[in-house]
């Protein structure tokens, strides 16, 4: 059974304020004139597609923030989905490079757009500009030349897959060329470098 709109409303309203400071005072500032937009807005956005269980948090704000720029909405939807991107765990870094990534399909201008109001945007937070490389960047650099007992993992399972899974938490599947599982490094970036790398071995 469906659920009714207030009640999503309310859900998103809650899930909004727990990702950005003052958010319902926001939200009611941004809706102020047309309220029953705020609650099929808030209602759909926030109460029901950021519930979904397929993607995680961190990739569906990815996801949001393509379409954001590909449609050329630089105004309230980039910066309010700057702050949940954030809160969801993507780096600055990260969503830079999604600006990157959508110009390729959607246009250099609309692009240029985002990037630009990125700067004020980024400023107004607080945020270095240009960011420093992302958690996956540093990481990548790192197994180059790994620490001694991740070099010995991964001289054992040769194939790795590298996945951030925040702003500064990287994990490296590592695997071996037959079905047997293989190994995960849990990597924590601070500084612009790999502060810890836990190797996890199956039993």
């Amino acid at each position: 059974m469906t659920e009714p709109m207030d009640q999503l409303h309310d859900r998103g309203r809650a899930t909004f304020a727990g990702l950005v400071e003052g958010g319902e005072a926001r939200l009611d500032a941004l809706f102020a004139t047309v309220p029953a937009l705020g609650e099929l807005a808030v209602g759909t956005v926030y109460g029901h597609l950021h519930e979904r269980p397929a993607l995680d948090a961190r990739t569906r704000e990815a996801a949001t923030l393509a379409a954001i720029i590909a449609a050329g909405m630089v105004g309230p939807p980039l910066s309010v989905h700057l702050r949940t991107g954030l809160a969801s765990g993507l780096s600055p870094a990260e969503v830079g490079e999604i600006v990157v990534q959508t110009a390729a399909f959607a246009g250099f201008p609309r692009a240029v757009s985002a990037a630009d109001q990125l700067n004020r945007l980024f400023d107004g937070h607080g945020l270095p500009i240009p960011p420093p490389a992302s958690a996956r960047e540093v990481v990548l650099g790192y197994l180059e030349a790994p620490g001694a007992e991740v070099a010995e993992v991964l001289a054992e399972f040769p194939r790795t897959e590298v996945q951030a899974t925040g702003p500064d938490r990287v994990l490296v599947s590592c695997f071996g060329p037959g079905p047997a599982p293989g190994a995960v490094v849990h990597c924590v970036v601070a500084g612009g470098e790999v502060a810890f790398a836990t190797v996890f071995r199956p039993r």
